[in-house]
């Protein structure tokens, strides 16, 4: 059964940079040595990410990449796709689009953001999981 994780943020310091929550997410599995797929929802976001990744903690070096800009992509723990590029299926997806994910992968985080009008599609998304028969989580954050 595939799972699905929604972190609500709540906190002050992800109330500003919700991304510095997906580089949280991002080092935990990392950590765990979990092959991670980040679905950014443009080319701006994907940049962002890339850049944030390498400078949130002078402590933590994550390998990463954005898709279709190595040949050793398969290499990199995480892997940040824009759409339209053609990534490879992950144990561990990270999704920050709009629409949920269903490809194949054993689970899936989605980042809920503090405005409560942005909430309300990811409630839908809820339910889309729901009836795909999803083990379902939310976690303050």
């Amino acid at each position: 059964m595939s799972r699905a994780d929604f972190y609500l943020i709540a906190k002050p310091r992800f109330l500003t940079e919700p991304l510095r929550l997906v580089c949280e997410l991002a080092r935990k599995a990392n950590d765990a040595g979990l092959f991670t797929l980040v679905l950014a929802r443009d080319q701006a976001q994907a940049e962002e990410l890339d850049e944030l990744l390498w400078s949130f903690d002078d402590d933590a070096y994550i390998p990463h990449q954005i898709a279709g800009e190595d040949v050793d992509e398969e290499e990199a723990l995480v892997l940040i796709a824009v759409p339209g590029t053609d990534a490879p299926s992950r144990p561990l997806v990270i999704n920050l689009r709009d629409d949920p994910y269903l490809g194949a992968c054993d689970r899936v985080l989605e980042v809920v953001p503090a405005d409560p009008e942005a909430r309300e599609p990811l409630r839908e998304r809820w339910r889309q999981y729901k009836a795909l028969d999803f083990d379902l989580n939310k976690y303050d954050m």
